[in-house]
């Protein structure tokens, strides 16, 4: 209580200050403002507790002079000012409460009335415990029921399955996007796979077809369904012609344009292309490369 004379003053300021504060924006920037205002709100907060906590200790002692006028003694106002807290309930109490039990003393009103051999039985109630369990099953059966098989909002085990099944397609495609792009000269494969194929083709005919032919019979650049290659026929050969070009020759490259999938599909289509014997094919070129010498390689 004695800070309350420099306390009080100083938040009277702070809240007097404010608004003029808030009014100078080209002074005090946002941030700052945003830390004032927070500090103001803290301080207006400690001074309602101390505020409280100066009100309570006042009513303690007001208290205490109006039981001791009255006559009470010391232990007295101490017992009314603190009072003892209640005993609490034993471990039995709560026991018999959760098993819905009832005290051995009302034994006789939960005797049923028939008997058998000299055998009576209690009445017992069900525990508590058991019967929420129970009727929680029954609320939980209702809105599987409900969603499930009235609004179809949750998935049976086939829906689920088929759904699973659907992204691990998804999934499966992604992963061979990415891992055909990460083909080189080094790991292109052969293949004869017709989705590999038709892409090849139509990126062929774009990009190719102007120096090659439409049927790769050659036009400028050499034939390429005969046994001759300039740069080699293997699968490997021809990624890196496509890839590299020979600039010497005419060739560009298209390892800017095409990426190593469309790069690859264009070489395996080349290769399918061998022995199709097009019209109007041009003289060969480069060196004869027979199939069982490109297979040894």
């Amino acid at each position: 209580m004695k800070y309350d004379r420099v306390i009080i003053p100083i938040a009277l300021l702070l809240f007097i200050n404010m608004p003029a504060r808030a009014a100078d924006d080209n002074l005090i920037p946002g941030d700052l403002m945003n830390y004032i205002g927070f500090g103001a709100v803290v301080f207006a907060l400690l001074l309602i507790i101390i505020v409280l906590l100066v009100l309570l200790k006042t009513t303690l002692i007001l208290t205490r002079i109006i039981l001791k006028s009255e006559g009470y003694t010391e232990q007295e106002i101490a017992a009314e000012i603190k009072p003892q807290k209640a005993v609490k309930k034993a471990k039995g109490d709560v026991w018999i409460k959760l098993m819905s039990l009832r005290p051995l003393s009302e034994e006789k009103d939960l005797i049923i009335e028939h008997a058998y051999d000299g055998i009576q039985e209690l009445d017992n109630p069900t525990p508590a415990w058991f019967m929420y369990l129970f009727y929680g099953t029954i609320f939980f059966a209702i809105g599987y029921l409900l969603n499930y098989h009235v609004f179809h909002t949750g998935q049976l085990q086939y829906e689920e399955y088929q759904t699973e099944i659907s992204q691990a397609d998804i999934a499966k495609k992604a992963f061979l996007s990415k891992s055909a792009n990460r083909v080189d000269e080094t790991t292109v494969k052969l293949v004869t796979d017709p989705a590999v194929l038709s892409s090849g083709k139509a990126i062929f005919k774009q990009n190719c077809a102007a120096c090659h032919g439409e049927n790769a019979q050659g036009v400028v650049g050499p034939n390429l369904t005969d046994d001759y290659w300039l740069h080699g026929g293997k699968i490997t050969d021809l990624f890196k012609t496509i890839k590299y070009g020979v600039l010497n020759k005419g060739m560009p490259t298209w390892e800017k344009q095409l990426s190593p999938k469309q790069i690859a599909d264009v070489a395996n289509y080349v290769k399918s292309l061998h022995g199709t014997n097009p019209a109007n094919p041009k003289e060969a070129q480069g060196t004869k490369e027979t199939d069982d010498k490109l297979a040894s390689k």
